[in-house]
């Protein structure tokens, strides 16, 4: 069949701007391509442009498929995509295994990624397992330098620990981190110290402290494996029982200055209402005294008191009083004598 020339024309340009197009396209992942086939990693040339089309890290999941396969585990390409694609770090993840199986760590994928996805450092945690590291007990950074505790004396103990831990893989997923070793340990010490009997047998036997902590299993449900606890430094602080009980004397003092001040204002205002008491009655006996001689008036005028009776009386007041002065007596007036 004879096509018109034109038709045929752009029939010929539409096929060479297709094979163009895939030229272009599968040219990008050739090398790709031809190294994976040369490792025996095979990934197909339209696999590779599948991911691009997703946003997959063509590159990245090729080069972990070659390392994996050379380290003799064959990981399929889509488990890879599946974990780039869901945030995780495949190269860290596959170095991991690597590393994992070189030092006979029983690690699988499967583990792996999840620990990936759960935020920990896979590599650090494969290579703390092989290699344990050390945690200062206090942190460096961090608020106190050293660690306080006080003795059964009042003396005050300042530690410095060094925590040996290796990787627990199987507790990694869930487990506690760094913060809590350090805290329990931290723990461990100031209740140690605080059973003793005094500062000099904490400074004679250090080492008690280490053993007295490692026996109370401060890894439990953390993603470690304390290996050792070692005092580092231990310097003697202050006499703490020494300032409580002056602290406790101060308060003492005053809080019975205080008592005593209540009670010399509760004797002020009793002394106040007592002089109260003594100018109201002598007000009374001023009242009493104004009415006497208003009665003798009365008792004269009646006739129940006569003029030789109250001339008797002022002889007998006149006699008294003579009396008194003699005596030299200052005192208060005495009674009437009839």
């Amino acid at each position: 069949m004879n096509l018109p020339t034109p038709v045929l024309i752009t029939l010929l340009v539409i096929g060479a701007i297709f094979f163009l197009f895939l030229v272009v396209v599968l040219g990008q992942f050739a090398q790709l391509w031809f190294q994976a086939l040369l490792s025996n990693a095979r990934v197909g040339l339209f696999e590779m442009v599948a991911m691009r089309f997703r946003k997959v890290d063509v590159r990245s999941i090729v080069f972990s498929r070659i390392q994996a396969v050379k380290a003799g585990m064959d990981i399929p390409t889509n488990a890879l995509e599946t974990h780039y694609l869901a945030g995780g770090r495949v190269r860290n993840v596959i170095n991991a295994l690597i590393s994992a199986q070189k030092a006979r760590i029983p690690l699988t994928w499967d583990t792996a990624t999840a620990i990936d996805l759960a935020g920990r450092d896979i590599v650090d945690a494969v290579q703390t397992s092989v290699n344990p590291k050390v945690i200062d007990c206090p942190q460096a950074n961090g608020p106190r330098p050293t660690i306080d505790a006080v003795a059964k004396d009042g003396i005050q103990l300042k530690c410095k620990a060094r925590v040996t831990v290796r990787t627990n893989i199987a507790r990694l997923i869930g487990g506690a981190t760094e913060e809590t070793i350090i805290a329990r340990v931290g723990q461990g010490i100031v209740s140690t110290i605080g059973s003793a009997h005094d500062h000099k047998a904490v400074l004679e036997n250090p080492d008690e402290i280490s053993k007295t902590v490692m026996r109370s299993g401060l890894d439990a449900g953390t993603a470690f494996e304390i290996l050792s606890i070692d005092i580092a430094d231990v310097d003697v602080g202050d006499n703490i029982g020494a300032k409580l009980q002056a602290d406790q004397a101060q308060a003492d003092k005053a809080r019975f200055q205080a008592e005593a001040e209540k009670r010399r204002a509760l004797a002020m205002a009793l002394e106040q209402e007592n002089k109260a008491k003594i100018q109201e009655n002598q007000a009374i006996v001023t009242l009493a005294q104004a009415e006497v001689p208003r009665a003798l008036a009365e008792a004269l005028k009646s006739g129940k008191m006569g003029v030789m009776d109250y001339y008797r009386m002022q002889n007998v007041q006149a006699d008294t009083a003579m009396r008194m002065g003699i005596a030299g007596d200052t005192g208060g007036p005495h009674p009437q004598q009839g």
